[in-house]
């Protein structure tokens, strides 16, 4: 390749081009929370026990179907780095391969989960009316565990094609739709809890119909490949992994909270949603650098894909410094939006400051684990991540509760997690390991 037109490409790949494709993706990764809250606001006016279904049975839909994110990161790795080496028919293929990995995968979480609905909720909350409402919510919204696993590789191989923002129209359609449709069903037809359950049937199912409508409009239609599906579980084997440890700490450290007190498992769960939700915000730049990364390997331009990732991880990092500014000023404010509890307010402080000094670190490790995603080093991240999360955040949650220290050591245990995954990531980018050409 030319030293010409290598610059030209370069020129693409400017803070114009990575906002281009990392505002739409924060849209796709809002939409989800946003809609839970409106969710969340309609069944509570139903009662305390419909509420309590909804949260049991959303947080079990919510676990299954995060353990499955390979389907959206995996295939955008994979995807980039075809469409990266001008291979895009090929590119298409993948998605078309993960879209059918989904239905599959989806269908066994349908009849696993319509089998063991009522077990897993009398687990969660014992032999209760709470178990039952959320047994019955789980059984409806489980038919849309199939849509839901299309939206997930739909959103893996649009991305890897730098193609953020048909999945934004198309997810904040379905869930405009849920939106419209949730207070209709629960309220005037008496639906009730049900009704909430079927709204997000129907907006999941809305989602996927137009993802599989981009594919055959796109020409992508492919008959199952099972070598392909393999391949894309060999990768899917080493995310969920990761994602598994992150699912053990975090439930960990909510136990803890709860063992300490009412007031500290409240003010653990209002920080730790704001720390969800600047993680969205940070993690649409490293949806970016899975799209930018993978394409750039794929064509060979291991340089270019170094500068890409520095840069990205320099305006992340800025980001986070921004939300650490921001969040250190409404520390007196921002709280008693939540609640006015005295007990509660007294506790967020422990965990407040570590929360806002954790941004510019999160910002580093975001953006890098989206570098090394992109790149398809996933080995590397799933070794890193479980060697850090059992390694220095679970321990020190637990230590924490046997030494009581309450909120502030579950947080300390959360930032040594960060510091030490925002090492290995570092480290990792250093080298040369993740810049494998070709697709």
């Amino acid at each position: 390749m030319s030293a010409t037109a290598d610059n030209d490409t370069e020129t693409e790949v400017t803070a114009r081009r990575i906002l281009a494709l990392a505002l739409p993706a924060l849209g796709v990764l809002a939409a989800e929370p946003l809609y839970v809250l409106v969710d969340t606001a309609v069944v509570g006016h139903l009662g305390a026990l419909p509420l309590a279904g909804l949260a049991l049975g959303g947080t079990v839909l919510s676990v299954l179907t995060s353990q499955l994110t390979f389907l959206s990161y995996g295939t955008t790795a994979r995807t980039a780095r075809l469409f990266g080496a001008g291979r895009r028919a090929e590119a298409l293929g993948e998605g078309m391969q993960a879209t059918w990995l989904a239905i599959v995968v989806g269908l066994v979480v349908l009849v696993g989960g319509e089998v063991f609905a009522d077990s897993i909720a009398r687990l969660l909350a014992g032999d209760t009316a709470a178990a039952d409402a959320a047994a019955r919510w789980l059984r409806i919204a489980l038919l849309g565990a199939p849509a839901i696993l299309i939206t997930l590789a739909g959103n893996g191989w649009m991305r890897g094609v730098q193609d953020t923002v048909r999945p934004f129209h198309y997810v904040l359609a379905a869930n405009l739709l849920s939106a419209v449709l949730c207070p209709v069903l629960v309220y005037p037809m008496g639906l009730g809890l049900e009704g909430s359950a079927i709204a997000n049937v129907l907006a999941q199912y809305t989602a996927a119909v137009l993802f599989l409508r981009a594919l055959l409009a796109d020409g992508a239609l492919r008959a199952p490949d099972v070598s392909v599906m393999r391949a894309q579980m060999v990768l899917g084997r080493d995310l969920i992994l990761r994602s598994l440890s992150f699912q053990i700490c975090f439930l960990s450290a909510a136990a803890v909270a709860a063992r300490s007190s009412a007031a500290a498992v409240g003010a653990h769960q209002i920080v730790y949603q704001l720390w969800v939700f600047l993680s969205l915000i940070l993690d649409s730049l490293a949806i970016a650098a899975q799209a930018l990364i993978g394409a750039e390997l794929g064509a060979a331009r291991l340089e270019r894909a170094r500068r890409v990732a520095w840069r990205i991880m320099r305006y992340s990092l800025a980001l986070g410094l921004v939300l650490c500014v921001l969040f250190a000023l409404l520390a007196g404010v921002l709280p008693r939006v939540f609640t006015s509890d005295p007990a509660v307010l007294a506790q967020i402080p422990a965990a407040w400051w570590f929360f806002v000094v954790q941004q510019p670190v999160a910002g580093v490790v975001f953006a890098l684990d989206g570098v090394l995603l992109g790149a398809g080093d996933t080995a590397y991240l799933r070794t890193t991540t479980l060697a850090c999360a059992l390694g220095a955040f679970l321990p020190l949650i637990w230590l924490s509760w046997a030494f009581g220290w309450g909120l502030a050591g579950i947080w300390i245990g959360l930032t040594m997690f960060l510091v030490t995954r925002m090492v290995a990531v570092v480290w990792r980018t250093r080298s040369s390991a993740w810049t494998v050409a070709g697709a």
